[in-house]
């Protein structure tokens, strides 16, 4: 665990001129504030600074927004993406009155998840291990008015460009569904990742693979697991990266789950685990050499899952991607080895690795949220002894109508997925982990400020649809 003393010794060592302060915001994104030297010292680290709440979306009213920003002293690095040496810490928000965690930060919600799940008894550590997948653009344009709208993507590697004048036009495009995974010269950025691989094994975060995904343009870098708070804010760094180094190489990215039509979209299937003393809890003798522990977590997870939708998939655009056609996980079954059910049983060499793959959530995604709504989904499922009932183990997207109606599905749009968290979310609420305040603050703000602005929006295809009636 590093100490005051640790941290004003790496900014000695390493002539840091600035400290960067990074926390979550309520839906997902990185915020930062910037100190000068002449701050930095023992106070800051302790008892961190002051900012305005209310200038946040979705936290503090003006009339109360006084809010304080803690550094958490084991994230000090340095930050590569600064001209001059920087020293970043991420940090959790706290409340200057009570000087507790604040409700809507969701980094204090993510500790609090993890506290909960050592009251239980169940276990002591939870391991998530995400797989956020991410397009490469060379040029994103967009606009809305109410003169019309449109959006326009394109890289080099889309089968749209097969007739484009490149000066010259060398081929090697990569066509819809077949990008899983040719080599160069169709992969054309695998330069590219081996450099944002390379930053983020700089940084601490332990890379395993990457590779082209099935679209056009479409990456996937895996890192390795740790415990909850851990592996989000490894995401956070992740997705940083990423940008960033797309950015520099005069490129884009985006974790947007369906930015491309008629071809797959971005998910970030999850990986869970339950330990208890050093010990894995998922490992046994039941179906896919699972204990009944973790077999009872399945059946949290699949009958949270409507819920657990407005929180791991909560965008408009990730409903999306969460239809059938595209390997997308819209049924709510499990399967060892089977992709086409929304938890997975990972074939494990050994008994550590026994783990679920949780396959619905995508990386527009508040990690900190999503990860802590499925541990309490999967623990609720212990608690409670839900038993997932039989496998799945057919490719469902062959059954019969008659026969994939007796299978669950995940909500069909963020709407339906907001309402099944408004009708089952005491789940969330055990511990204080979630409040109320949370939940219904989320909800509220998901339909008037996203679904209400999508929905009034004229669509093109809607031209295509009505314009000639």
């Amino acid at each position: 665990m590093a100490t005051v003393n640790d941290v004003i010794k790496l900014a000695k060592d390493n002539e840091v001129v600035t400290v960067d302060l990074k926390f979550i915001d309520f839906l997902g994104t990185w915020q930062h504030i910037m100190f000068s030297m002449s701050d930095f010292g023992e106070d800051m680290l302790e008892n961190g600074r002051m900012f305005d709440g209310s200038s946040i979306r979705c936290w503090q009213t003006i009339d109360a927004s006084d809010m304080k920003v803690v550094p958490d002293l084991s994230t000090a690095k340095l930050d590569p993406f600064f001209a001059q040496p920087t020293l970043s810490l991420i940090c959790d928000i706290v409340d200057p009155v009570t000087g507790e965690g604040y409700n809507r930060d969701p980094r204090s919600v993510a500790k609090k998840a993890e506290k909960y799940l050592a009251s239980t008894g169940i276990g002591d550590t939870a391991f998530f291990g995400p797989e956020a997948e991410f397009f490469i653009f060379d040029d994103v344009q967009y606009s809305y008015g109410s003169d019309g709208g449109f959006f326009s993507i394109d890289s080099e590697e889309c089968p749209w460009n097969t007739g484009a004048d490149e000066h010259p036009n060398l081929g090697y495009k990569t066509m819809p569904k077949l990008g899983y995974f040719p080599t160069a010269p169709f992969d054309t950025q695998s330069d590219l990742r081996v450099e944002m691989v390379m930053m983020m094994e700089q940084m601490g975060i332990e890379v395993e693979r990457h590779h082209h995904e099935v679209a056009p343009a479409q990456h996937e870098i895996n890192f390795k697991f740790s415990t909850l708070v851990e592996t989000a804010d490894n995401l956070q760094w992740y997705k940083y990266i990423i940008r960033n180094i797309a950015r520099a190489n005069g490129k884009t990215a985006t974790f947007m789950p369906k930015p491309m039509f008629n071809d797959n979209g971005s998910g970030m299937h999850t990986h869970q685990s339950l330990w208890q003393n050093g010990k894995p809890l998922f490992s046994g003798d039941q179906y896919g050499g699972l204990s009944e522990t973790a077999m009872y977590y399945i059946g949290g997870i699949l009958k949270h899952a409507p819920a657990l939708g407005a929180l791991i998939n909560p965008t408009t655009n990730s409903y999306k991607r969460l239809v059938p056609g595209f390997e997308a996980p819209i049924n709510l079954a499990y399967s060892a080895r089977n992709r086409s059910a929304c938890v997975r049983i990972p074939v494990a060499d050994s008994p550590k690795a026994r783990r679920l793959e949780f396959r619905c959530p995508d990386a527009t995604a508040n990690a900190y949220l999503a990860f802590s709504a499925m541990l309490m989904a999967g623990l609720d499922g212990i608690q409670n002894k839900i038993h997932p009932g039989d496998p799945m183990d057919v490719n469902i997207y062959d059954l019969s109508p008659e026969e994939l109606n007796k299978v669950g599905q995940m909500p069909r749009n963020l709407t339906e997925a907001l309402e099944a968290l408004q009708a089952d979310n005491e789940f969330l609420l055990k511990g204080d982990v979630f409040t109320k305040d949370v939940i219904d603050y989320w909800v509220d703000y998901k339909v008037e400020e996203e679904i209400k602005q999508v929905d009034s929006r004229t669509h093109p295809h809607e031209f295509t649809l009505y314009f000639g009636y």
